[in-house]
């Protein structure tokens, strides 16, 4: 199951010994919620290699505007609290599932 990020606790889920991955979304964003069930299987079927954490633009806008999100859904990759890749749109599940195997070996 994916994490919930507020202000609060965004800093301490990407430093996770796991890829981190984090959803920026909105609740009033198509795209956003074509993806969102795509990222909630990955975060069950593979919760044993990556964690996955969502986080809602209008309530975290800080935290959007740190990471300069500019178009939503967007993907961020985190390792060691490091950003790795990226992605901007809603993308299909095997797209997603290759570039998590990428940064996965």
């Amino acid at each position: 199951m994916a994490k919930v990020a507020t202000n609060a606790n965004f800093a301490d889920m990407l430093q996770d010994d796991k890829l981190v991955i984090v959803d920026f979304w909105a609740v009033w964003c198509g795209p956003c919620r074509m993806l969102s069930p795509i990222v909630d299987e990955i975060a069950e079927e593979m919760a044993d290699k990556v964690t996955v954490v969502k986080c809602n633009v209008d309530d975290c806008e800080d935290i959007a505007m740190q990471y300069r999100i500019m178009s939503i859904p967007t993907l961020i990759f985190f390792k060691n609290g490091e950003i790795v890749d990226k992605t901007v749109g809603a993308m299909p599940k095997s797209a997603l599932v290759e570039k998590i195997n990428a940064h996965l070996q």
